[in-house]
């Protein structure tokens, strides 16, 4: 009689997700570069009393956060990899990673929005010369940081050479949520950087006071409707929101070709790694049908990566 002693013995990886050190290495980078310049912008926007520039500085401290936390699902999902109580696999922490990030962007949006009308309402004077030079560094250093977050630099292996060459729609699933997150936080930061800079531009050269803190409203707008995008993004993958993605109805397909005839009972499919899918079939048929046969045909399909078939 076989036992199986213990859970480890029969758990072989459940890890799908490709991991990602390049990118890993480049946002901690990223986020200590970013941490030094956010220093320097708060500073400064104190000092100089720039609403423009304290607000991109403090937008840039959540950046910090979110770069560290970007890190920190890497280092997670790294560690755990082998961990065999995680189903499927640690990919679901990058994903929380991104998630909680946009979480905090919402806040950090609020909160510019709020000290830019006070400021507007109660306007000071504004150090201009000052505040442009320290926004300019600001700038160049969230382009540093997007270059070295870009996805490109990771993701040219991802396409299929194989000859099924299915054509795939969906390239949007294949990129590292994680990534993703932190390089919209970068991206944003670059943006609300161009948007003190021409505030204070035209505060020196025009007089125009209120462009300082109106410029803040503006990034502070951007912010929300990125976050809230991301919030939507990761929400689907981390409730298994997944079956309406393509690769549902290539299954759906699959099993209409077969020349048995089944019809499908159950189908249930779920995101396991960047445009990686596991999938529970159940099937009917009057046939007597083989399992692993009907595996066989899905397998053509690689983002299929968990097959899962029973037949009734």
């Amino acid at each position: 009689m076989n036992t199986i002693k213990s859970l480890k013995e029969i758990a072989h990886s459940h890890n799908f997700d490709t991991s990602n050190p390049v990118a890993k290495k480049n946002t901690l980078y990223a986020a200590i570069l970013t941490f030094v310049t956010m220093l320097f912008e708060i500073v400064g926007g104190y000092y100089y009393n720039s609403m423009a520039l304290l607000a991109d500085g403090w937008h840039m401290s959540s950046h910090v956060l979110a770069l560290g936390m970007a890190y920190l699902a890497y280092v997670m999902a790294n560690r755990y990899s082998s961990d065999f109580r995680f189903n499927f696999g640690t990919y679901k922490m990058e994903v929380l990673g991104g998630y909680t990030s946009a979480i905090l962007l919402l806040v950090v949006a609020f909160f510019m929005a709020y000290h830019s009308v006070e400021r507007i309402l109660d306007p000071v004077e504004i150090a201009y010369k000052e505040a442009i030079v320290i926004a300019f560094v600001g700038l160049g250093v969230n382009l540093i940081c997007a270059w070295l977050l870009k996805d490109d630099h990771h993701h040219h292996d991802h396409h299929h050479h194989d000859h099924h060459h299915h054509e795939h729609h969906h390239h949007d699933h294949h990129h590292d949520m994680n990534l993703k997150a932190a390089y919209i936080h970068v991206i944003t930061d670059a943006m609300t950087s161009v948007l003190a800079i021409i505030a204070l531009f035209g505060g020196m050269l025009f007089g125009a006071s209120w462009l300082d803190p109106a410029m803040g409203i503006v990034g502070s707008v951007l912010v929300f409707v990125w976050a809230l995008s991301l919030i939507k993004q990761s929400g689907r993958i981390l409730l298994d929101a997944t079956m309406d993605d393509p690769v549902v109805q290539e299954i759906i397909d699959v099993i209409n070709a077969l020349e048995e005839k089944v019809t499908i009972e159950d189908l249930h499919i779920w995101s396991v790694g960047k445009g990686k899918y596991g999938c529970i079939l159940t099937l009917r048929s009057e046939d007597m049908i083989d399992a692993s046969h009907i595996k066989r045909e899905l397998s053509i399909h690689e983002e299929l990566v968990h097959i899962t078939v029973e037949v009734k």
